[in-house]
């Protein structure tokens, strides 16, 4: 275990996993429970919403975003915007969220985006790659809470062998090198494995470099 200054809390080492760092239980269940509290405030600030992929078709997990710019995703394609579908800016990243990138993510850049998506029964992610960012050699840093995420890992390509992790309340998982690229999805959520959130559901947050 490794001593967090910022934190004064004892942090787990990181388990890599086809390049991606991977911190189980990073975050005790105090501290997820004070996260998933700051974060009411941003989703009562920018509600969450269903995109739509641009084939018409809804996507099964709702989403919101923290920070200069939010993801979105309508009949126009996938992109970033400044504005919530509503027209209003984006709220800024609770500090909370950006200690945690700061703790793990191994740059000087501050991240410009945190990724708000919420997983309710039978959602998932299919798998894809994020390269809707400028800089690839900034990583995606992401924050699991709530119940578990069957995440899998493939390759720089679509197809191939995969490798899959349960991702559990509190785990981190950077994304970053050669991993940066990978595709990578979540299967499914396991509904009922965390007393989190008192109606159940996985939150999953991304932060991201943009420009």
């Amino acid at each position: 275990m490794t001593e967090n200054p910022k934190h004064a809390i004892s942090r787990p080492d990181p388990q890599e996993i086809r390049g991606f760092r991977h911190y189980p239980g990073w975050l005790g269940l105090e501290e997820q429970k004070a996260l998933i509290e700051t974060l009411r405030s941003v989703v009562t600030q920018a509600p969450l919403f269903s995109p739509m992929t641009p084939y018409g078709k809804p996507m099964s997990v709702r989403m919101t975003s923290a920070g200069r710019f939010g993801w979105i995703s309508d009949r126009r394609g996938y992109r970033y915007s400044e504005t919530h579908p509503d027209g209003q800016p984006w709220p800024a990243i609770p500090q909370p969220i950006l200690d945690i990138w700061e703790a793990v993510s191994g740059t000087s850049r501050a991240p410009e985006c945190c990724l708000i998506n919420f997983y309710g029964e039978g959602a998932k992610m299919g798998m894809h790659q994020d390269r809707d960012e400028q800089d690839f050699d900034q990583p995606v840093v992401s924050v699991s809470l709530g119940d578990d995420g069957l995440f899998r890992i493939g390759n720089r390509t679509r197809g191939g062998k995969t490798e899959s992790i349960w991702l559990r309340s509190g785990d981190v998982m950077v994304m970053g090198g050669e991993a940066r690229l990978l595709y990578h999805g979540i299967d499914r959520v396991k509904p009922g494995t965390s007393p989190l959130m008192p109606k159940g559901g996985r939150i999953n947050l991304t932060m991201r470099v943009v420009t």
